[in-house]
Protein backbone atom coordinates (compact mmCIF):
# COMPACT_ATOMS: atom_id res chain seq x y z
CA UNK A 1 0.00 0.00 0.00
CA UNK A 2 2.61 2.62 0.54
CA UNK A 3 6.29 2.48 -0.78
CA UNK A 4 8.59 4.54 1.83
CA UNK A 5 12.07 5.86 1.51
CA UNK A 6 14.04 5.12 4.48
CA UNK A 7 17.14 6.70 3.02
CA UNK A 8 14.90 9.83 2.37
CA UNK A 9 15.64 13.35 4.00
CA UNK A 10 11.95 14.06 4.30
CA UNK A 11 10.71 12.68 7.20
CA UNK A 12 8.53 9.01 7.60
CA UNK A 13 5.18 10.70 8.53
CA UNK A 14 5.52 13.38 5.89
CA UNK A 15 6.18 10.59 3.22
CA UNK A 16 2.84 9.01 4.75
CA UNK A 17 0.69 12.71 4.97
CA UNK A 18 1.93 12.86 1.13
CA UNK A 19 1.05 9.05 0.35
CA UNK A 20 -2.68 9.37 2.06
CA UNK A 21 -3.18 12.47 0.17
CA UNK A 22 -2.68 11.46 -2.76
CA UNK A 23 -4.80 8.21 -2.35
CA UNK A 24 -7.69 10.69 -1.02
CA UNK A 25 -7.34 13.37 -4.05
CA UNK A 26 -7.46 10.51 -6.37
CA UNK A 27 -10.22 9.07 -5.03
CA UNK A 28 -8.38 5.67 -4.35
CA UNK A 29 -9.91 6.19 -1.06
CA UNK A 30 -13.10 7.47 -0.49
CA UNK A 31 -15.03 9.86 1.73
CA UNK A 32 -15.80 8.38 5.43
CA UNK A 33 -13.47 5.32 4.32
CA UNK A 34 -11.45 4.01 7.65
CA UNK A 35 -7.74 4.66 7.65
CA UNK A 36 -6.49 1.31 8.78
CA UNK A 37 -5.47 1.74 12.76
CA UNK A 38 -2.51 3.19 14.15
CA UNK A 39 -1.24 -0.52 15.43
CA UNK A 40 -2.09 -2.49 12.29
CA UNK A 41 -0.09 0.02 9.81
CA UNK A 42 2.65 0.08 12.05
CA UNK A 43 2.81 -3.17 12.24
CA UNK A 44 2.57 -3.64 8.42
CA UNK A 45 5.15 -0.66 7.18
CA UNK A 46 7.15 -2.33 10.52
CA UNK A 47 7.82 2.00 12.29
CA UNK A 48 6.88 3.90 15.16
CA UNK A 49 3.03 3.80 16.21
CA UNK A 50 4.00 7.77 16.97
CA UNK A 51 5.07 8.36 13.51
CA UNK A 52 1.38 6.62 12.54
CA UNK A 53 -0.50 9.07 14.71
CA UNK A 54 1.71 12.29 13.90
CA UNK A 55 0.69 11.81 10.34
CA UNK A 56 -2.72 11.34 11.25
CA UNK A 57 -2.99 14.26 13.08
CA UNK A 58 -1.47 16.15 9.89
CA UNK A 59 -3.99 14.79 8.16
CA UNK A 60 -6.75 15.48 10.23
CA UNK A 61 -5.44 19.41 10.59
CA UNK A 62 -5.54 19.74 7.53
CA UNK A 63 -8.89 18.65 6.63
CA UNK A 64 -8.25 15.24 4.66
CA UNK A 65 -9.63 13.08 7.62
CA UNK A 66 -11.51 13.36 11.00
CA UNK A 67 -11.41 11.05 13.24
CA UNK A 68 -14.25 9.41 16.16
CA UNK A 69 -13.32 8.53 19.84
CA UNK A 70 -12.93 4.90 20.06
CA UNK A 71 -13.64 4.18 16.26
CA UNK A 72 -10.94 5.61 14.48
CA UNK A 73 -9.95 7.51 11.56
CA UNK A 74 -12.24 7.99 8.59
CA UNK A 75 -11.67 10.06 4.86
CA UNK A 76 -12.94 13.56 5.36
CA UNK A 77 -15.49 15.69 2.57
CA UNK A 78 -12.48 17.03 0.69
CA UNK A 79 -13.72 18.73 -1.99
CA UNK A 80 -12.16 22.19 -0.53
CA UNK A 81 -8.86 20.59 0.55
CA UNK A 82 -8.08 19.10 -2.56
CA UNK A 83 -9.46 22.06 -4.45
CA UNK A 84 -7.16 23.83 -2.28
CA UNK A 85 -4.08 21.47 -2.79
CA UNK A 86 -4.68 21.58 -6.41
CA UNK A 87 -4.94 25.47 -6.71
CA UNK A 88 -2.15 26.16 -4.64
CA UNK A 89 0.45 23.74 -7.35
CA UNK A 90 -1.08 25.16 -10.40
CA UNK A 91 -0.27 28.47 -8.91
CA UNK A 92 3.49 27.09 -8.21
CA UNK A 93 3.77 26.18 -11.96
CA UNK A 94 2.29 29.02 -13.23
CA UNK A 95 4.48 31.24 -11.28
CA UNK A 96 7.60 28.82 -12.62
CA UNK A 97 6.03 29.22 -16.40
CA UNK A 98 5.26 32.82 -16.32
CA UNK A 99 8.70 33.32 -14.99
CA UNK A 100 10.66 31.55 -17.63
CA UNK A 101 7.91 33.15 -20.35
CA UNK A 102 9.27 36.50 -19.13
CA UNK A 103 13.12 35.16 -19.17
CA UNK A 104 12.49 34.59 -22.62
CA UNK A 105 11.37 37.86 -24.20
CA UNK A 106 7.59 37.41 -23.17
CA UNK A 107 6.13 41.11 -22.35
CA UNK A 108 3.42 41.27 -19.73
CA UNK A 109 0.92 42.33 -22.11
CA UNK A 110 1.40 39.65 -24.11
CA UNK A 111 0.92 37.15 -21.46
CA UNK A 112 -2.24 39.38 -20.39
CA UNK A 113 -3.45 39.12 -24.11
CA UNK A 114 -2.87 35.48 -24.05
CA UNK A 115 -4.38 34.48 -20.61
CA UNK A 116 -7.72 36.53 -22.07
CA UNK A 117 -7.74 34.37 -25.31
CA UNK A 118 -7.48 31.42 -23.13
CA UNK A 119 -10.33 32.86 -20.64
CA UNK A 120 -12.40 33.52 -24.07
CA UNK A 121 -11.54 29.75 -25.82
CA UNK A 122 -12.86 28.06 -22.89
CA UNK A 123 -16.28 30.22 -21.81
CA UNK A 124 -14.38 32.44 -18.84
CA UNK A 125 -16.34 35.34 -17.52
CA UNK A 126 -16.77 38.70 -19.59
CA UNK A 127 -14.31 41.34 -20.24
CA UNK A 128 -17.42 43.97 -19.47
CA UNK A 129 -20.48 44.84 -18.43
CA UNK A 130 -20.99 45.90 -22.04
CA UNK A 131 -21.98 42.32 -23.45
CA UNK A 132 -19.44 42.33 -25.77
Amino acid sequence: MFDLDVRSRKPIYEQLVDKFKVLIINGVMKTDEQLPSVRVLAQQLTINPNTIQKAYRELESQGYIYSIKGKGSFVSETEHAVNSEKLAKVKTEFKELVSEALYLGMTAKELQNYITEIEKSIGGGEQDDSGQ
